[in-house]
């Protein structure tokens, strides 16, 4: 599994597009899948955080949160888009993130992304999760309906 910043390095063009397509609105926002304790998926809108260190989420006490601390598998897929089906996801496993100093930082930045909206920092009792990859896949498009997409796919080696 690689860090953002590794994959980054690899593959910088799909990793531009990647954040582009999660920053779409200027705040991060993904569809984060998670494996129920049955084994059955489960979806919820979140909100990623790309930053230099790698690719993290403040996650909120939920049946989400526990799916990562129990199996920490995920897929993180980008919203859509208003004129084109052009997405970015990515899957892999999470690894609980409990450095003080740089919970302390990425807080910060969470609220910096949300200045206007005025959001307060992540509570104590949400975990900061970092996303590794061992996949991802962008998709282009030329509108809705193309029938030639451009599928670009990374795997971990």
């Amino acid at each position: 599994m690689k860090t953002w910043p590794e994959f980054g390095a690899l593959q910088p063009d799909v990793a531009a597009a990647g954040q582009a397509l999660f920053y779409r609105v200027g705040v991060g926002l993904g569809f984060l899948a998670t494996t129920r304790p049955d084994g059955g998926p489960r979806v919820h809108p979140m909100c990623p955080l790309l930053h230099e260190a790698g690719l993290f989420a403040f996650i909120i006490p939920s049946p989400k949160q526990r799916d990562l601390r129990r199996d920490g598998r995920y897929a993180l897929h980008s919203f859509p888009c208003e004129d084109n089906e052009d997405a970015f996801s990515c899957a892999g496993k999470v690894r609980l993130v409990e450095d003080v100093g740089l919970r302390s930082e990425l807080s910060a930045a969470f609220v910096a992304e949300r200045m206007q909206l005025a959001v307060p920092a992540p509570a104590e009792e949400d975990a900061l999760f970092e996303f590794l990859l061992g996949s991802c896949l962008l998709t282009r498009t030329t509108g809705h309906g193309d029938t030639d997409p451009v599928h670009r796919v990374w795997r971990d080696e």
